[in-house]
């Protein structure tokens, strides 16, 4: 199997894909849309994509989940350790300039500012690491993973800088195949896509029957149609099987409320969920 992620070989994605399939050849792709893409392009493609992180919110690939409504087929958290990477003999009073991802320059902010440090954001965490090796500045670092040092033969000068201890991001995997697991006693998670009809209090209507059935929604997340501002699409999580009456009479109810829904997977939910 092959498995695609988004960024450079040490990036988190690719730390993420690695746990979920150890055995599997992965490849990195430059962009999330070129993962997307081919994915699309071959059903014998799977793709680990970062959805949203713990404590700054959405990565914002919710546009290329609506726009290529690939199956997902799993979720999966992972705790995300950011470490300073500088060149071999550097040490922590000589950094200057700090490079990565906007989320971890973010997630490790109280670091940054604690030690004076420039920011300077680039597109992946990893690429940052690489960058830094390629270019010889013993007054340059990057803030990415353990697995990076190792790739681009860093030190690591100091360790877990991320704000809070307690830093997860959510991965989802995703394919063309349409897979869907039997109801069985366990816990799952069916995302969709649903765009409402124009009329007044449309939304309001349409998540009624999740009330009166009881099923709890973990996710409702709007984002406008391509070229409008008054026409939106919603992403939505809720606990449960596409299966199970509750949640199949709450979707017959939204359903009727609807000029587009798609049914994007049902997947069994992380155990993390439980922590």
């Amino acid at each position: 199997m092959k498995i695609l992620f988004q960024g450079s070989l040490g990036a988190y994605s690719h730390l993420a894909a690695q746990k979920v399939y150890p055995d599997a050849e992965i490849v990195p792709c430059k962009t999330f849309d070129e993962c997307f893409s081919k994915a699309d392009d071959d059903d014998k493609v799977r793709i680990v994509i970062p959805e949203s992180n713990r404590i700054t919110g959405n990565i914002g690939v919710e546009y290329l989940i609506f726009k290529y409504r690939l199956n997902i087929y799993a979720e999966h958290f992972h705790p995300i350790q950011h470490h300073l990477l500088g060149l071999p003999g550097a040490k922590l009073k000589d950094i200057k300039n700090v490079y990565s991802h906007a989320q971890a320059l973010s997630q490790s902010s109280l670091f940054i500012k604690k030690n004076n440090l420039t920011e300077n954001v680039r597109a992946d965490t990893a690429g940052s690491a690489k960058y830094v090796s390629d270019n010889k500045n013993k007054s340059e670092a990057a803030i990415a993973s353990e697995l990076s040092a190792k790739i681009y033969n860093l030190d690591i000068l100091a360790s877990n800088i991320e704000n809070e201890k307690v830093n997860v991001t959510r991965f989802l995997i995703m394919g063309k195949k349409i897979l869907q697991p039997e109801l069985k006693n366990k816990k799952y998670i069916t995302s969709l896509l649903f765009k409402l009809k124009s009329k007044p209090a449309a939304l309001y209507s349409a998540l009624s029957g999740f009330a009166i059935q009881g099923v709890n929604l973990t996710k409702l997340q709007s984002y406008p149609e391509k070229n409008s501002f008054t026409s939106y699409f919603f992403l939505c999580d809720l606990d449960g099987h596409i299966e199970d009456l509750k949640v199949k009479k709450s979707l017959e109810e939204l359903g009727l409320h609807c000029d587009d829904m798609h049914i994007l997977g049902v997947y069994e939910a992380d155990k993390f969920r439980e922590k």
